[in-house]
């Protein structure tokens, strides 16, 4: 995929071919290669909750929205607010929003600007991110942390080493680990400008643990801009989009101490897929799932899934029903929801549309459309989908909405409340906040069936510890309306 460069940072308009971009993802060519019909979806409620109209932010690029430990979403945009150069925000599951920083608000943009990937909600209570521009007179990028009222801490300027050996431009969002420290990627940068993996502590303290391009051709891959994910093995995994054997991306794995292994190298092709941009995620069955930009049976992208060894198949390949009506270009990650489903967004694509599509998928790959967006609505969903504890999913589009600015919105399946632990792992004795909805009067938390003492700390946040005998399992918190289980089972190292 062809990225132009607006401003210093990264732009998906020309790369999809909206506003006479570079490249179409999509030609009239492929639409005649018609499969079959949407699927018929059972209810779904779609709920435009924010049009963003540039003064409080404009054109939300992030991989998605998070749940703060006060039950409410936070998300950046990568450009508007105060000074143009983007945002961070708080929405209330209703739709209430509140600007809480303006990038560039310092001289020479030393607190960053363009932030383009999401928020971490961290153990202790505030909000970790990147922005992909900005930090002074280097504009390499930043990492900063930013309470939920507002107050930010840049902790690391990129580019501080000699020729970007640290990493530049980070364009995911972080993760933090079992450690409690924070793991991230960088698009640019590293010894040969490929990119790279690093670990940094709360405190600001950053060791990179790969630099991409390391291998000959860059057959360790070049440009991670997907984030990573943790997984039930305690290593990350994790996509570049583009090096590889065929230079069109990888698979990765990573150990928290640097080792990297290349899964999988894309190919690009019919029964393949190429340039992967978002996260994997993975399912209880231990394999992965994931999505590439291109390549499939029309060149529109697919959803895969691939074993912990690398073995790939893919389970969908967009732009195969009626005029696109199942979307293409799929650049975010997917959700695993708590019906066992994945769900995810196509940047274009959609029938009589080009503005996207929010779908639903089997794990054995059944496809149905969940909602089309038609520009009113929002147009371009660049980030993925996310199960708030109420059941619901929210996300953002990147432009268009009432002002064209883009949008926020919710989408509603019928899927019951849940509870969220932060971490999901960790050692018997390990402090976990649990979060969720109408949490006042929990008379009973458990782990696997193990009882643990709690502390509610108010109606969407509680306090526990990992109980001795305590084995890998659900969580359960006991209300005086009911019963709630985690969305992942808890895993106890």
């Amino acid at each position: 995929m062809t990225k132009m460069r607006i401003h210093g940072h990264f732009t998906p308009a020309a790369a999809w071919g909206w506003k006479g971009g570079a490249r179409k993802l999509i030609s009239s060519a492929v639409v005649s290669t018609v499969l079959s019909l949407c699927a018929t979806a059972r209810a779904q409620t779609f709920t435009t909750l924010v049009n963003f109209d540039g003064a409080d932010g404009a054109n939300p690029y992030s991989v998605g929205l998070v749940q703060g430990f006060d039950g409410n979403l936070y998300g950046t945009t990568q450009r508007g607010g105060a000074n143009g150069l983007g945002t961070v925000f708080k929405i209330t599951p209703l739709g209430t929003l509140t600007t809480l920083y303006s990038f560039c608000t310092q001289a020479n943009c030393a607190d960053g600007a363009y932030p383009i990937a999401g928020l971490v909600p961290a153990t202790d209570g505030d909000l970790y991110g990147t922005t992909y521009g900005g930090s002074g007179t280097t504009g390499f990028g930043t990492v900063f942390k930013v309470t939920p009222t507002g107050t930010l801490t840049t902790l690391y300027n990129f580019c501080a080493q000699q020729d970007c050996n640290d990493g530049s431009h980070p364009a995911a969002p972080l993760i933090q680990g079992a450690d409690g420290d924070f793991y991230g990627t960088t698009e640019l940068g590293g010894i040969k400008n490929g990119g790279t993996v690093f670990k940094i502590t709360p405190a600001g303290t950053l060791t990179t643990l790969h630099s991409f391009c390391a291998q000959t051709g860059c057959a360790d891959g070049r440009k991670p801009v997907g984030g990573l994910v943790l997984g039930t093995d305690g290593n990350f995994y994790g996509t570049t989009e583009y090096g590889g054997n065929s230079l069109v991306g990888t698979v990765f794995e990573i150990t928290r101490s640097g080792t990297l292994t290349t899964l999988h190298s894309f190919i690009s092709g019919e029964f393949d897929g190429g340039l992967p941009q978002g996260a994997l995620v993975q399912a209880q069955n231990g394999n992965f799932y994931g999505t590439t930009g291109q390549g499939g049976l029309a060149s529109a992208g697919t959803v895969f899934t691939m074993t912990p060894s690398g073995v790939l198949t893919i389970l969908h390949s967009f732009c195969t029903q009626l005029n696109c009506s199942d979307g293409s270009g799929p650049v975010a990650g997917l959700l695993l929801a708590t019906d066992g489903n994945l769900y995810g967004t196509t940047y274009q694509g959609g029938f009589n549309s080009n503005d996207g599509t929010a779908f639903q998928i089997t794990s054995s790959g059944t496809l149905t459309t969940l909602h089309t967006f038609d520009g009113t609505d929002g147009a371009n969903p660049f980030g993925a989908l996310v199960q708030a504890t109420n059941g619901n999913f929210y996300a953002t589009t990147y432009r268009q909405g009432a002002s064209g600015d883009g949008s926020a919105f919710s989408l509603s399946m019928g899927l019951a409340p849940f509870v969220e632990t932060l971490p999901t792992t960790g050692r018997v004795g390990t402090t976990v906040t649990i979060l969720g909805n109408d949490l006042t009067g929990t008379t009973s938390v458990t782990f696997n069936g193990t009882p643990s003492t709690f502390k509610v700390v108010g109606g969407s946040e509680i306090k526990t510890t990992v109980p001795a005998g305590a084995t890998s399992g659900t969580v359960e918190v006991t209300t005086p309306t009911g019963t709630l289980q985690s969305n992942v089972s808890f895993v106890v190292r």
